[in-house]
């Protein structure tokens, strides 16, 4: 976790950032290193790393990160390229994008889910569908 850099100091090779219950913050947020969330955040979010949302912790706006460990509470889209994995206790309002995803039973979740190699942007995805649903209802 620390070395010693040229001049002999000691320097911290990981980043984690840290969003305590209680606190309450409003904008988007950009890291290279890892982020825990256990308070509030209105706005987007892009870690580089591993994200994890505690029980206590809320997200509303837009993710986008590596890994993802979610106990508590999102609204919006998550983009995950790796692994997203939803706890018991997780409530996530929105789209997702991930590689993998592991649900544990109680969680809940409402939205769409694209998982797997190719993934498509899926707003454009749906409105391909809603085009041919109403081709096919024209005819």
């Amino acid at each position: 976790m620390f070395s010693k850099t040229n001049n002999g100091k000691m320097t911290d090779n990981t980043s984690v950032n840290l969003i305590a219950s209680g606190t309450v913050i409003t904008g988007d947020i950009k890291t290279e290193g890892d982020f825990r969330i256990d308070g509030t955040l209105h706005g987007t979010l892009v870690v580089k790393g591993k994200l994890v949302v505690g029980s206590n912790g809320h997200i509303q706006g837009e993710i986008e990160c590596q890994n993802a460990d979610v106990s508590g509470e999102v609204k919006g889209k998550i983009n995950v390229t790796e692994l997203l994995a939803l706890r018991a206790t997780a409530r996530v309002n929105g789209d997702i994008i991930t590689g993998k995803i592991s649900i544990e039973p109680e969680a809940q979740f409402t939205g769409n889910c694209s998982m797997g190699g190719v993934v498509k942007n899926i707003q454009h995805t749906a409105d391909e569908h809603a085009s041919r649903k109403k081709a096919v209802a024209a005819n």
